[in-house]
């Protein structure tokens, strides 16, 4: 998810790693925070894959700065990391699933249409699941964990509402 995120901030502006993390924090702060130590290692894997390419520049005060920019090649792996399968684990897919409904704009009308079915299915499963979950004879006793389960069943029925719309608008606007 991290090169996902690298390549959509330097999309239209190129910035240095400082800049990368902070653009990434200003635009999904909500659903992750990626440390220097998680940024430097996909920024090496997406340079030498061939989706960025480096400058680096002097500053006035003798200090080397590398910029960060997106290259054709990085602009197709944008949309093919959007695109990309979902984990089937419900703690990963949930911020993954947000942070690509938020980029879907920058996929053709197909690939907004798959999108939106992969993570509406993966969403009911796992509502569910959840719905099972608080049915079971063991979990009505348990207070706190019915409380949790029902709040996750929300957010799922929440989620898939919100991709419900988004398809509409898709099919609307194509």
């Amino acid at each position: 998810m991290i090169e996902l995120l690298i390549l959509y901030i330097i999309l239209n502006r190129e910035f240095t790693m400082y800049g990368i993390q902070k653009g990434i924090e200003n635009e999904f702060s909500p659903y992750t925070r990626p440390s220097f130590g998680a940024l430097k290692p996909a920024l090496r894997r997406l340079e030498f894959n061939g989706f960025i390419s480096t400058r680096k520049m002097m500053s006035d005060g003798g200090k080397l700065s590398v910029y960060y920019s997106i290259t054709k090649s990085g602009e197709k792996e944008l949309k093919r990391l959007i695109s990309e399968k979902l984990s089937d684990n419900p703690l990963q897919f949930a911020a993954n699933a947000r942070i690509k409904l938020c980029l879907a704009e920058l996929l053709d009308k197909e690939a907004k249409k798959n999108l939106f079915f992969e993570i509406k299915s993966l969403a009911m499963k796992f509502k569910t699941d959840a719905e099972k979950i608080l049915n079971d004879e063991y979990t009505k006793k348990n207070f706190y964990q019915k409380i949790i389960l029902d709040n996750t069943m929300c957010e799922y029925k929440n989620l898939i509402t919100i991709i419900e719309g988004f398809e509409k608008d898709n099919e609307r606007n194509s």
